[in-house]
């Protein structure tokens, strides 16, 4: 059951954002076909979550055999989708020219690092280096530090899988009322850039600064920050509104007049040092039962 059921997806296995796209499709209900290489059958597979509701079938793409059973597929398929280097689905004999003569209603959707094109189209890369790029790391990482790597959310799975299920569903979309399929190129650079879309705005009003740790949201501020308790764990503050601040001053029982200028960014690094001290003194399970649930916006 789900909003997607009825269609069905083909997924070359790939790695990371695919299959995670892949599994947002299966967990709305599309029925999702993931094609696999044809391996030893006796090989081990890790389990993996993404691979979720979701039917599987081995196929190798280097023969002719394995290429005429995936566009026989095809022909009764909404969608299908590739995290190769570009070229590679061409060479294959399976790029979207030869698949939309197929099948014209077919959203054909590709996912690569660096774009189609360009100097850097066939360079090996990770997250780590479209995020870099993009000036997404930069941003990331407290105050005289260096960037920290926000994982692999930013790239692979926000800028990647995420923008790719969402460009194929509205391309999905469009082709029940066009009856035309379309290429959704979805580069995780591309899209790693548009998640800043805010910050850059924020920069441009005078409102974010391009010195990192240094802004509300990426730990300058004494309100939205992380702070160890008396037991060595760890709570979160995120109390930006003024309504959120005073509360926050009321809960934590901080001096009213030395926390009144809550947006004086002169005063942030003085008044951070002073909730370091103050959230020390209760564990972490006392400050969830002072402030968990409330208007602070707290959590352990």
């Amino acid at each position: 059951m789900g909003p997607l059921k009825g269609l069905k997806i083909i997924e070359i296995a790939g790695i990371g954002p695919g299959p995670f796209c892949g599994m947002l499709f299966a967990d709305m209900g599309a029925e999702v076909i993931s094609v696999e290489k044809s391996t030893d059958k006796t090989a081990t597979r890790l389990p993996d979550c993404a691979r979720r509701g979701k039917r599987s079938i081995a196929l190798n793409l280097k023969s002719q055999e394995g290429v005429n059973a995936l566009l026989k597929l095809i022909e009764n398929a909404d969608a299908i989708f590739e995290g190769f280097r570009p070229g590679v689905m061409e060479k294959l004999g399976l790029g979207p020219d030869i698949c939309l003569k197929r099948n014209p209603k077919l959203v054909y959707g590709r996912m690569t690092g660096w774009g189609q094109f360009g100097p850097l189209s066939q360079a090996a890369g990770h997250d780590i280096n479209y995020i870099s790029l993009t000036g997404a790391l930069h941003a990331m990482g407290r105050s005289h530090e260096k960037p920290v790597p926000p994982l692999n959310l930013v790239g692979d799975f926000g800028g990647g899988g995420m923008f790719l299920a969402f460009g194929m569903v509205c391309a999905l979309l469009e082709a029940q009322k066009s009856a035309k399929g379309q290429v959704i190129d979805a580069a995780m650079t591309d899209g790693s850039a548009l998640l800043m879309s805010m910050f850059n705005f924020l920069q441009e009003v005078g409102m974010w600064s391009t010195e990192r740790g240094t802004s509300f949201l990426d730990s300058g501020a004494h309100f939205y920050e992380v702070y160890e308790t008396s037991d060595e764990k760890y709570i979160s503050i995120g109390s930006i509104e003024p309504q959120f601040y005073q509360l926050l001053i009321e809960k934590a029982q901080l001096d009213s007049d030395v926390f009144s200028q809550q947006n004086n960014k002169k005063k942030w690094p003085d008044l951070k040092h002073e909730l370091d001290a103050v959230f020390k003194r209760k564990t972490q399970s006392q400050w969830c039962e002072l402030m968990e649930g409330t208007d602070v916006c707290f959590a352990p």
